[in-house]
């Protein structure tokens, strides 16, 4: 596993955590556990008259006396279904509602995860724990919890019947102790070990899986179908050696425990029947107590089975919770947030400025070295540079989605990884290719930006990036469903989007890394003057793969091999000579067709992006 994974809560906030469940549904709890309790007195009474018959035919009992135990024990039994399927009913209904609550802290705190964090702990480490820990929760508190409920009280009063019926009897139930006592300590010593490292085992595999899926035309096109082969089967392999441990767990653990269970069985009738033959008790009682010990097998063994669940189950609920326990960032005490202006706006930018920054996704491999550099309130920085300089990073540090390996970086003389999430997006905006439309309304889509904002501000917002002509040729305007299932939209049209949320949460300083790659060069220029008409007196940094958008910025900072290299107009840099002039020329040989990167504008990538 990464170092960097997402962290898992300790056990002692595991116990907390089921301790607050405890106090808000108390009431319920102790139901559920008077309910189980009645069921399970009346599942005791066909044993015990079962005895009493055996005694009554001793004594040469009639139809009448045969009939009434007869008729008791067929009534025992339908009280016995009714209260169970009360309790079972009213166990389930508050395993749902604890699930649910679970289920809904757990994801407001996979949404308030910090980008960076997931990237590093890995996508698929998040998913096992939204899917596959969620799933196993989930089925630990309907099944496992009530099941294990049912047994406890049943053994507890199980046992206290057969104390009533033949003391002398009991004493050899605890001949399955030692046994019992020798395994489950085992089981408990090795299971929570064994259930987080078979929990673990699921991002890396998934993750592998998913990024050669979705991957798989690159994959295809660089013939590395057998370095993808291979890292698909080293994680499978993992897993499937912590599935096998799993696996033998239960296969040492159950066969000893059901030699355990059926000890007193034999022992209570061959103890019981030698009372018996001496007079000391009747067979009758001998019979009950013998039943009642083979009435104990089936609870213990679910007992002895819920154990596994609920060892299964903790180290789940362990991980879920361990999402919220990363620690927010805290914004300086202060600091007051910025006010919003009467019409939404914040109301003003503030000076970004990076000292002596430096980055690294792994340990010794730094992309960032020594990056210092000040950004104006109103400017309009571009910075450019070859592909894999160092340009996303700086973008996704400036945006606070990333923290320097040393140095700082401010906005308006703040740390803005100090800050909240909240007041980080007012602060700095980052804007990537990568736009995502969820399965709703183009007006909901662009809305998650400012929620409250009124329906003449959201009008501006799609004017201003030139979305609003497609989207009122749908029959629904801006209530037409989008994402999954609803009308699909061209990559140009989900930038506009983003770019209109952008526009509509005009936060203080953009950040603008490849925002407009997906639209032809002519339609991207003239959605950047609009963008730069519309976010006049706010400090722009773009991320220009076309030179085009360097042209037109106040300055332009060059970047190659992760360093600050040049700083200034763009005459003055041409007119220096070095990087950027050496950029703009082999840009203009070739037309503009392509970015500063050298590759095509439509397919520009930066492999720094990625710590994997």
């Amino acid at each position: 596993m990464s170092e960097q994974a997402l962290p898992t809560a300790t056990s002692r906030d595991v116990w907390s955590a089921l301790g607050g469940l405890w106090r808000r549904n108390r009431g319920r709890l102790v139901l559920i556990v008077v309910l189980f309790g009645a069921a399970a007195i009346a599942a005791l009474a066909p044993p015990r008259l079962f005895g009493v018959l055996v005694d009554a035919l001793g004594r040469e009992a009639t139809a009448a006396d045969i009939a009434l135990l007869c008729c008791a024990m067929l009534a025992s039994v339908v009280v016995q279904a009714a209260l169970l399927l009360a309790a079972t009913r009213t166990a389930l209904v508050l395993g749902e509602d604890v699930f649910r609550d679970v289920r809904d802290e757990f994801m407001r705190n996979a949404l308030r995860l910090p980008i960076g964090v997931i990237e590093r702990g890995g996508t698929g480490e998040l998913v096992t724990r939204t899917t596959q820990d969620i799933r196993a929760l989930g089925g630990t508190v309907r099944d496992a919890i009530p099941q294990a409920l049912i047994a406890a009280v049943t053994v507890t009063l199980t046992v206290v019947a057969a104390l009533l019926v033949a003391p002398p009897v009991v004493p050899v139930y605890l001949l399955a102790l030692p046994l019992l006592v020798v395994v489950m300590r085992w089981y408990v010593r090795l299971a929570p070990r064994v259930y987080r490292h078979l929990g673990e085992s699921y991002g890396p595999m998934f993750a592998s899986v998913h990024e050669t899926a979705s991957g798989a035309r690159t994959v295809e096109s660089l013939g590395l179908q057998e370095a993808r082969n291979r890292s698909m089967d080293e994680s499978i392999a993992a897993h499937w050696v912590t599935a096998l441990a799993r696996i033998r767990l239960r296969q040492v653990m159950l066969p000893w425990s059901n030699l355990a269970f059926a000890i007193p069985v034999f022992a209570s009738l061959a103890w019981g029947g030698w009372l018996a033959i001496e007079g000391h008790m009747s067979i009758g009682a001998v019979v009950t107590v013998t039943l009642y010990a083979s009435a104990l097998v089936a609870p213990m063994e679910t007992l002895i089975g819920c154990t596994d669940e609920l060892q299964r189950g903790f180290v789940s609920f362990a991980r879920v919770l361990g999402v919220g326990r990363m620690p927010d960032p805290e914004a300086p005490a202060d600091r007051a947030p910025r006010e919003r202006g009467a019409a939404g706006s914040l109301t003003a930018s503030e000076t970004v400025e990076l000292r002596d920054v430096c980055f690294s996704y792994r340990a010794g491999r730094e992309v960032l070295h020594g990056v210092t550099l000040r950004v104006v309130d109103g400017e309009r920085l571009a910075v450019v540079g070859p592909s894999g300089a160092g340009k996303s990073t700086l973008a996704r540090l400036i945006a606070g989605l990333d923290h320097p390996s040393s140095g700082t970086v401010t906005v308006g003389g703040v740390d803005i990884t100090g800050l909240d999430p909240a007041r980080r997006r007012q602060a700095a905006l980052l804007v990537t290719q990568e736009s995502h439309i969820f399965a709703t309304s183009i007006r909901d889509n662009v809305l998650l930006a400012r929620p409250d904002a009124d329906d003449r501000s959201l009008r501006a917002a799609l004017d201003t990036v030139g979305a609003s002509g497609w989207i009122d040729a749908f029959d629904e305007g801006w209530h037409t469903e989008v994402g999954v299932g609803g009308q699909p939209l061209t990559g140009a049209q989900e930038q506009q989007l983003a770019l209109a949320r952008v526009v509509l949460a005009d936060p203080g300083t953009i950040v603008l890394d490849e925002a407009t790659s997906a639209m032809d060069p002519r339609a991207a220029r003239d959605l950047e003057s609009a963008l730069a008409a519309a976010l006049s007196g706010r400090t722009v940094i773009a991320i220009a793969h076309r030179l085009s958008t360097a042209h037109d910025a106040d300055r332009i900072a060059v970047v190659d091999g992760g360093r600050l290299v040049a700083l200034g107009a763009h005459e003055r840099l041409l007119a220096d000579g070095g990087a950027y002039a050496e950029l703009w020329a082999a840009w203009s040989d070739d037309g503009g067709a392509a970015d500063c990167d050298g590759n095509e504008a439509s397919h520009a990538q930066e492999t720094d992006r990625s710590p994997s």
